[in-house]
């Protein structure tokens, strides 16, 4: 859904563990962590904890609309990390409702025709009809005085977002009419703060029971990869360049011809499944490191070629990464793909079509039942 809505370089990672250090659970690559979103049966919440407004700064949509809490939480997350490349849509969006108020900014994602053909299209007919409705009940049962925890198993499921914003911690609840400051922070620890909530929020089912979800948005790592892999090509070149300076027949002392040019040139990359063109400019621009180009300064045949092996080796981890993350990404476009393929509808006009024949009651032995 987020690169549907143009968001780029950001991925979002299931969280399996909710231990304190919550944050050593998320491999390192895929930090900075941007944000956590909470999947879980909807109860109503004190709203004394709220703020009066929603704080210069932040920006925050109420849902408005039914059905809308996945697509809410994302855009309150996304719209508040900086310097992330939104396209052109979403940043459009932004900077349009800037100065809304959080009602505002909910009328306006449900009138966004952008963001409502990307979320339908990965929602099928019946579990809208059965989210809306449910979560409907729910929220005008508090409204009129119902006990909080009555029939909680019927409960409607709802997403929340979590994310850090000018040092401090916000939980963004488009339910709700204002964010909620869980406290400061500083730049690594924010996610420290969420836990509590999270565990309060956990306990409040029975042993056992998997009524919950964690997702953390999180930096893409083919961010950092596609460059880093880039810049080690750029000096794998420079190494052989050098050493024809000094020494034309220097391959004749590569014994595995694996590590001759050949591995580090333009062909081999389209193997990688990135976007090609993207990676073969980064190269072109990519600046060698200080520290490479004092190597470059040696005129020692055999420390030139060790250096050039360091770099190989280097170079086979980033392909493998890159390799793994691209399938990665293949493997959750396949599986949003068969998502939009809405296969209730079929399923209920086929049961039509046999009920219609009288085939549903006998097959299940009481036709006087259908």
């Amino acid at each position: 859904m987020l690169r549907d809505f143009g968001v780029r370089d950001v991925r979002v990672q299931e969280i399996v563990s909710l231990d304190r250090d919550m944050l050593a659970c998320i491999p390192y690559g895929l930090r900075p962590v941007y944000g956590l979103i909470f999947l879980f049966k909807w109860r109503d919440e004190d709203a004394d904890k709220l703020e009066a407004s929603c704080p210069e700064g932040i920006w925050f949509a109420n849902q408005t609309v039914n059905n809308a809490c996945a697509s809410v939480a994302l855009l309150n997350i996304v719209n508040n990390i900086p310097d992330i490349d939104l396209g052109d849509h979403l940043q459009q969006f932004k900077l349009f409702t800037a100065d809304f108020t959080p009602a505002l900014r909910g009328d306006a994602i449900g009138n966004f025709e952008f963001v409502k053909s990307v979320h339908n299209s990965f929602a099928r007919k019946m579990d809208m009809l059965n989210a809306d409705l449910q979560l409907k009940n729910d929220a005008s049962s508090r409204r009129r005085g119902k006990a909080k925890n009555a029939d909680d198993d019927n409960a409607g499921f709802h997403f929340i977002a979590f994310v850090p914003v000018q040092d401090r911690v916000w939980k963004l609840d488009g339910l709700q009419r204002q964010p909620q400051d869980l406290g400061s922070i500083t730049s690594d620890d924010w996610i420290t703060h969420v836990v509590p909530e999270l565990e309060l929020r956990m306990a409040q089912y029975e042993e056992g029971q998997i009524e919950f979800v964690i997702l953390a948005l999180v930096k893409e790592p083919l961010t950092d990869l596609l460059p880093a892999l880039a810049k080690n090509i750029k000096s794998t070149i420079s190494f052989s360049e050098r050493l024809s300076q000094i020494n034309p027949n220097w391959e004749d002392f590569v014994p595995n011809i694996a590590n001759r040019d050949s591995e580090t040139s333009y062909s081999t990359l389209a193997g990688l499944g990135v976007e090609y063109e993207r990676l073969r400019e980064s190269i072109d621009q990519a600046e060698l490191p200080p520290a490479i180009q004092m190597q470059l300064e040696n005129e020692n045949v055999q420390e030139l070629l060790a250096g050039r092996q360091e770099l190989f080796t280097a170079q086979a981890g980033l392909r493998a990464s890159i390799r793994d993350e691209t399938q990665t990404i293949q493997l959750e476009n396949e599986r949003a793909a068969r998502r939009r393929h809405d296969k209730g509808l079929l399923a209920k006009g086929l049961l039509q079509v046999l009920g219609r024949m009288g085939k549903i009651g006998s097959a299940f032995g009481n036709e006087d039942d259908y």
